[in-house]
């Protein structure tokens, strides 16, 4: 069976359809919650778009009250899973073209979601349709599953899971290849204060924060910091200058606006993805050191002070006594994916990401430990554990033939520290889509999918669920 040459003569429809797919903004909104739309309308349109998509092409679909949705084939006892997500994370600034346009350039598709997770959604939609189309003998049933918040806190698929059945064994396409057999633990740590009052200071020449901004998810590193202070107009003054001298060294942008005794301070950095916080800047750090350093004119809070002193500079947690690393999946990183400081409450989420063999909950007594010597608290803490499957399982060994056949490539056995849906399932991996030694731009601006490789992805994935439900 020529797979590519199948996944070539469905180009035209697939690309049209991906860009359609990426056009519908899937960011989560509960503020729109309704029903059958339980994170927002974009969601709701994007699970139906792909399920209509699956209809369409002659698959047994359901749609679980808008929190999940899937579609099948085949026949038999045994269940395949093919688990993707419909939500995008928000889209950032600094796009060359509109976020959601799915505009085509250079033979890539560009939109957010197009590599995380629309794009490799629709590859394995139209897998399924190839092998369906083909009409070749499946013995098992093969079911593609649509979640709707993977971005955030998973409650789509846990939903879904509680009412329908586990898959035997399963993949999702929604990392790289060749084959991703293990994924560190994530943890999300939600730390507060209530800031307390300077009296030690001569309130009346010092400039005061009144709010501070950065970060709109924990899973992305913040690329946009904004901070605003009050204070008299000459003491705003020497510090809208310090920070513009501070702008000249910096790489890059920022801004500063000052209204009488109000004075507004803006940072860019660069976004990347919170399970490599080292491939970004993180915009909140980089205008919190500023700020520390500015202690003579500025009343700095101490969660400031503890932020500076324990998370800038190094993501591996080794000023919170905390890091960690093994064979199987590396060092464990941190992202201060959320900084908020509002009314006078500090907010702060730690995105962190620990090796399969760390002792959690040593870490967490470790980090509970800091976090209280700062005269912080820890408000809350969700954690999905770590996921490994051997190396021997027969769904590892059949992949590793169909992407050796495919690409000619040695199917090397990876592990990330993001968490994919693989670790949903009792038995399954991340398979795909990116490519080896190709760029990886998911949850950053001018994110894409090469439209080679979103049809390379497709032939693979054709072969796999053939190979897995033959």
């Amino acid at each position: 069976m020529n797979w590519k040459m199948e996944a070539k003569e469905r180009e035209q429809e697939l690309v049209k359809d991906t860009q359609e797919f990426l056009q519908i903004k899937s960011v989560l909104m509960e503020v729109e919650k309704e029903e059958g739309a339980p994170f927002g309308r974009g969601i709701k349109e994007a699970l139906n778009y792909a399920l209509q998509k699956c209809n369409q092409f002659g698959m047994i679909t359901k749609n679980l009250d808008g929190y999940a949705g899937h579609a099948e084939i085949g026949v038999g006892k045994d269940l395949i899973g093919i688990l993707c997500h419909v939500d995008v994370v928000p889209e950032g600034d600094g796009w060359s073209s509109p976020p959601y346009s799915a505009e085509i350039r250079d033979g890539k598709i560009f939109a957010r979601g197009a590599i995380d997770d629309k794009g490799p959604t629709m590859a394995a939609i139209y897998a399924m349709k190839i092998v369906k189309e083909l009409g070749l003998p499946l013995s098992k049933r093969v079911r593609l599953i649509l979640g709707t918040d993977e971005e955030s806190h998973w409650r789509g698929v846990n939903y879904y899971f509680e009412r329908e059945e586990m898959p035997t064994m399963g993949f999702a396409p929604d990392a790289d290849f060749p084959i991703i057999i293990a994924e560190k633990g994530i943890v999300n740590v939600h730390i507060q204060q209530q800031t307390e009052v300077h009296n030690s200071y001569p309130q009346e020449n010092f400039i005061t924060l009144t709010t501070f901004y950065a970060g709109q998810r924990s899973n992305m590193v913040p690329d946009l910091a904004k901070a605003t202070f009050s204070g008299q107009r000459d003491e705003l003054e020497g510090l809208r200058n310090r920070f513009e001298v501070f702008l000249q060294q910096y790489p890059h942008h920022g801004n500063v606006n000052q209204v009488n005794d109000k004075l507004e301070i803006t940072l860019k950095g660069i976004s990347a993805h919170g399970m490599e916080p080292h491939k970004g800047v993180n915009a909140g750090l980089e205008l919190i050191h500023f700020l520390v350093q500015q202690r003579e004119a500025i009343m700095v809070p101490s969660w400031m002070s503890w932020m500076d002193e324990h998370l800038y500079g190094e993501h591996l947690g080794t000023k919170l006594g905390i890091s960690f690393t093994d064979d199987i999946t590396g060092p464990l990183t941190v992202n201060p994916g959320i900084i908020q400081f509002i009314d006078q409450t500090f907010q702060l989420v730690l995105n962190i990401r620990y090796p399969v063999t760390t002792a959690y909950e040593e870490m967490i007594e470790n980090l509970k430990r800091l976090v209280q010597h700062g005269n912080l608290e820890i408000a809350d803490i969700s954690n999905s554990k770590p996921h490994h499957v051997d190396k021997e399982h027969l769904l590892v060994k059949t992949l590793q033939k169909v992407y050796e056949e495919q690409t000619g490539a040695k199917a090397t056995l990876l592990s990330i520290g993001g968490g994919t849906y693989a670790r949903a399932l009792n038995s399954g991996v991340a398979f795909g889509p990116l490519f080896p030694g190709k760029e990886e731009t998911a949850h950053q601006k001018d994110e894409y999918i090469e439209i080679e490789d979103l049809l390379n992805a497709t032939a693979i994935y054709a072969q796999a669920i053939y190979e897995l439900a033959k």
